[in-house]
């Protein structure tokens, strides 16, 4: 069984203003975040992995290691101040996703936790520029895991690497893994202390690679920790990534901070029964699995309902797949594209149902998915497939209704059966809301660092 205690002092509030126009968004100003500095006993893969009041029921997963840290808080006291973190990404505001949200939200609750955090991140251009509590240094990259931005950041990292051995260096996403796995094999990158993230796909995507694959997991053995957003993604690593076993530790994130304190309320503007997905437009993301499903549905119910799809495709012809899927439902579907992150609460708030049926596409799989806590915050019921680490993010038949991959048939049946029934839909949103309670970033960001908060063995960092 996994528990875990909450802390409600970790929540934090916000000022969202909407004029009720979709296309005309305004700018949201964030509260000031809490220094929570409260210990914590430090949950490890297989035993304490979920921040939350209620029990976390253990489904079938592939067995992990009995290697463990030591339980329970460091004892250790250290007269200096933390160590300050660099976090290197290739994917941050304004790009949208799972993985840039929690990119944002740790380097947040890191700065306020008391280490001065730096992000490295692509210099991507944006008219809405927001303003963060940490340094942030734009890289003259495109954000893809390409060659070349791998290059351009491993030509960063180079320059800067006397820097770089007086501080945390934290990779939270796959973006420059590989390039900083290599340089580290050739000591060409050695900070004080590493922490790495791994979301899931990444790890089977280069567990395939002959040549990546001991690069990779020669970094995961000089890393000082290992987090993972699920135990599902956990398992992976350790299964693929031995040198893992032992670092392990999960850090399943929560709801943005923007987001964090708003009341589960709807505003609904018609009879309709709303269904919404929120996700990029890509194959595993699964949104043609919904207007297949939806079109099993018979009529009468089908009157009642509309589908609205929130996303662009970036690569691909599967948006033109969807919107031609689209054209022959038998029920109102609507593209609204990409929504700026303040008008995402309009959104919320005007459906009736989440539905995010992500599958496993080839090498990438669903590790956990921010997207489902974002919809139960707003009081949301939600459906899916049991795929990955979803279930860690969505209680079935209690925060939402889960199904078996690609069942489509079944799919339908639980579409149905909350668009019949608003009572249902009001107990699992509720319950769903209470859920998303539980988690926190300064709860991650603590497990995250729990004990490497300074320089090993005591060592003072270099003027």
């Amino acid at each position: 069984m996994f528990t875990h205690k909450h802390d409600n002092a970790n929540s934090r509030s916000f000022r969202p203003e909407f004029d009720g126009n979709l296309d005309n968004p305004n700018a949201w100003e964030p509260a000031p975040r809490l220094d929570d500095s409260k210990p914590l006993d430090r949950p490890l893969l297989g035993k304490s992995s979920c921040p939350t009041h209620a029990t976390f029921t253990e489904v079938a997963r592939p067995s992990v290691s009995s290697a463990r840290l030591p339980a329970g808080p460091i004892a250790m006291k250290h007269p200096t101040a933390p160590l300050p973190v660099t976090v290197i990404t290739h994917e941050f505001f304004p790009m949208m996703g799972g993985i840039a949200t929690f990119v944002e939200e740790m380097a947040s609750a890191l700065h306020a936790q008391g280490h001065p955090t730096e992000v490295w991140a692509p210099a991507t251009f944006t008219p809405l520029e927001r303003r963060f509590p940490f340094t942030i240094r734009r890289i003259p990259i495109k954000g893809t895991q390409g060659f070349f931005c791998q290059l351009r950041m491993a030509q960063e990292v180079f320059k800067h690497r006397t820097d770089l051995s007086d501080r945390i260096v934290y990779l939270p996403e796959p973006g420059p893994l590989l390039a900083l796995a290599y340089m580290r094999a050739m000591r060409m990158f050695r900070p004080s202390r590493l922490v790495l993230t791994f979301h899931g796909t990444e790890v089977n995507s280069l567990s395939t690679r002959p040549f990546a694959r001991p690069v990779l997991d020669r970094l995961v053995r000089a890393a000082d920790r290992v987090s993972c957003l699920s135990r599902f993604t956990g398992s992976l690593v350790e299964k693929y990534l031995p040198s893992a076993r032992g670092k392990i530790v999960i850090t399943p994130g929560a709801v943005r901070a923007h987001f964090a304190r708003m009341p589960a309320t709807h505003s609904p503007r018609s009879h309709k029964v709303v269904i919404v997905t929120v996700a990029r437009l890509h194959p595993r993301k699964g949104q043609l699995h919904v207007l297949e499903a939806l079109n099993l549905l018979p009529d009468h119910v089908l009157k009642d309902v509309e589908y609205w799809i929130i996303g662009r495709s970036v690569r691909g012809n599967y948006e033109a797949r969807l919107r031609r899927k689209a054209a022959h439902a038998r029920c109102a579907v609507t593209f609204h594209g990409n929504i700026d992150h303040d008008d995402l609460e309009l959104i919320y708030r005007r459906a009736d149902i989440f539905a995010l049926t992500s599958v496993n596409h080839k090498h990438s799989v669903e590790g956990f998915g921010l997207a489902y806590l974002e919809a139960s915050a707003f009081g949301l019921p939600v459906v899916g497939f049991d795929v990955g680490g979803v279930s860690e993010a969505v209680q079935n038949g209690r925060t939402g209704l889960l199904v078996p991959e690609r069942d489509i048939p079944a799919l339908a049946a639980a579409l149905e059966r909350l668009i019949r029934d608003a009572a249902l839909r009001r107990q699992l949103g509720e319950a769903g809301a209470r859920w998303v309670a539980g988690h926190s970033w300064p709860q991650s960001a603590r497990i995250l660092l729990d004990g490497i908060s300074h320089a090993p063995n005591g060592a003072q960092p270099s003027a």
